[in-house]
């Protein structure tokens, strides 16, 4: 297509344009590190405290302190990428320690999150770190009762109310991959589970000192972190939404797959206001992201501003413009679109 050779020749020399930010700086992430992780202690101790008081306004402030957990997700997501550190030990330390906070496994999500890097529009490979996405032909020749589940899946309330509940709670608590090569990450999967009681069962303690009542202590961080970790998992699964189901997009077999192309045509520009992308590190400029994860996100919107290519051929979004795309569930190859159930109603079954 001819608007994808332009891509590729205006972004020939893209490793060079990216080279510079590529490099990560212990003085910055420590500073993001401090202005992340600080806020959120500060804030869970504020709902404690407001809690014995008044219950919906400790509820309030866990809703901020979800929007920092999302922060302290990003960092613990860079380390996985071996990008928020120069150092792999400070990294996997530093990811290690958010995933205690997050509840998401530190290096069973970072080997499958890298899997996703490596092949995002891979229409061969959608079994890893995707949501699941059908192209028209295999809806099509889905049975009934297989349509009514893909429907139900793809629905805005599994997928984006249920959803995050599930991903929390089962998804990331059970090592559903099964492939061979997979048996380290599954091990410290389980590993984790066992890490987060002991996290938890400490902070029920702390919390139940001042009654000297157990019970008391883990119903109050049952009430105060489940929304608080709600919070974060519904802000992130909406934009790692959002930055791949827009439309125009970019699939393909592997046979004609190329990684620029995925990238830039693949990833969306989320054009958010600046608290926003403070609280997503920056996880908006996702073309950039998905092009060079080794940028690290407090470089990102750096990288875009001095290199205003990146965003020349773009799908860019904004929080308006991106509710339609909840809707967006299947993939037509023959018109290279993403599109919605009732648009498939306008596409003819073929023979």
């Amino acid at each position: 297509m001819r608007g994808e050779q332009n891509i590729i020749n205006d972004l020939k020399n893209w490793k060079e344009l990216i080279k510079p930010y590529a490099t990560p700086e212990v003085k910055l992430a420590r500073k993001e590190v401090w202005k992340t992780v600080l806020p959120f202690g500060l804030l869970f101790i504020a709902a404690a405290i407001v809690y014995e008081f008044q219950f919906w306004g400790a509820l309030g402030i866990c809703f901020l302190a979800g929007l920092f957990l999302t922060r302290i997700f990003i960092i613990q997501h860079d380390c996985g990428h071996q990008s928020f550190f120069p150092d792999r030990t400070k990294n996997d330390r530093t990811g290690f320690l958010m995933s205690l906070m997050t509840c998401i496994p530190y290096k069973y999500w970072a080997r499958s999150h890298n899997h996703h890097h490596a092949h995002q529009g891979q229409l061969d490979t959608r079994t890893i770190g995707d949501v699941t996405l059908l192209t028209v032909r295999e809806y099509n020749e889905l049975s009934n009762w297989g349509k009514i589940k893909y429907r139900i899946y793809r629905s805005v309330p599994v997928m984006f109310v249920l959803g995050p509940i599930y991903y929390i709670f089962i998804h990331n608590r059970i090592p559903f991959i099964k492939f061979k090569g997979w048996e380290k990450e599954r091990l410290t999967l389980l590993r984790t589970n066992l890490y987060l009681l002991g996290f938890f069962a400490i902070l029920g303690v702390i919390l139940s000192l001042p009654t000297f009542d157990l019970i008391e202590g883990f119903k109050k961080l049952a009430l105060l972190y489940i929304p608080i970790l709600i919070t974060f998992a519904f802000t992130a699964i909406w934009f790692f939404y959002m930055q791949h189901q827009h439309d125009p997009n970019y699939k393909a077999w592997k046979e004609d797959w190329q990684y620029l192309l995925a990238a830039i045509k693949g990833s969306s520009y989320y054009k958010l206001p600046k608290i926003f992308n403070f609280f997503t590190g920056n996880i908006g400029y996702h073309h950039i992201h998905h092009l060079a994860p080794k940028v690290p996100f407090y470089k990102l919107e750096k990288c875009s501003k001095e290199n205003p290519v990146f965003q020349k051929y773009v799908t860019t979004i904004t929080l308006l413009s991106s509710v339609k795309y909840a809707f967006y569930t299947l993939w037509d190859e023959e018109n290279y679109r993403m599109i919605t159930f009732r648009q498939l109603k306008t596409i003819p079954v073929k023979a």
